[in-house]
This record gives C-alpha cells, sequence and structure tokens, in this order.
C-alpha cells in the first residue's frame, strides 16, 4: 500500500535515508528540512502522512504538529525521536498524533505504522465524504 508520506527532519543525511528506504516500501515521498518548510510544502500539496522530528532548531516537533492540525487536520502525523519523554509523549498525543515513535526503529516497523495510519486517513477521508 503506497501512502504519500512528508519526512520532517532537519538532518539531512537521516531524512534523505529514510526516504530511499520508504520509497523501497513503495511509498511516495517528499521532505521538508524543518518545520516552516513542512507547513509550506502542505499549502501546495496534500499527503496522508507527516513523519516529524520531535528535535528541529528553528521550529521543534511540538510546534510543527501543532501546525500540521491546524492546517491538514486530516494528515496523520508519526514523530520520531532520539530522546523520548513521557511527558513530550503524552502531550503530542493530545495533539492528535497518530504515534510517538523512538529512533531509530527498523523499516518494515515504520513502514507498517505509516501504512496503519494510511488506513485511518482514508477512513476519516470516506466519514467526512472525501474518497480519496
Amino acid at each position: 500500500m503506497g501512502c504519500s508520506v512528508l519526512v520532517v527532519d532537519d538532518e539531512t543525511e537521516f531524512a534523505r535515508d529514510l526516504s530511499g528506504q520508504l520509497r523501497s516500501f513503495g511509498h511516495s515521498v517528499d521532505i521538508a528540512y524543518g518545520g516552516a518548510e513542512a507547513l509550506d510544502m502542505l499549502k501546495q500539496r496534500e499527503y496522508d502522512v507527516a513523519l516529524v522530528d520531535m528535535l528541529m532548531q528553528q521550529m521543534d516537533g511540538m510546534q510543527t504538529v501543532r501546525g500540521i492540525r491546524k492546517m491538514s487536520p486530516l494528515v496523520e502525523v508519526i514523530v520520531l525521536t532520539g530522546h523520548a519523554s513521557i511527558t513530550s509523549g503524552i502531550e503530542i498525543m493530545k495533539l492528535g498524533a497518530f504515534d510517538y515513535l523512538l529512533k531509530p526503529c527498523s523499516i518494515e516497523f515504520l513502514s507498517r505504522k505509516i501504512d496503519e495510519a494510511c488506513e485511518k486517513r482514508e477512513m476519516a477521508l470516506q466519514r467526512a465524504g472525501r474518497v480519496k
């Protein structure tokens, strides 16, 4: 099941590697190298899933998720972090994120989570009368 994915991470090499791996699982992937760029890209195109890094320089993951939820409430958000905490996990989930994952995680696991998020989004679109 190929989903459209926006990878949001200011670590260039990680974002490129992750994108290539996700493409090998059949996903269509674009990269935003920060939260502000991600929000600009969401004005141009709708994505099924946004993979958002928690720790970024200009706009952190929390601010980015807030912006995505406000701009595109049906985009499913999966937050990736190398420094998980219960507090930030709870806050992210309260903002409506689909999941909060510790990196590194296997690409198979992440691709499965993306597929699950896409299924959830598709059901939400059907309920809203917006069939994909």
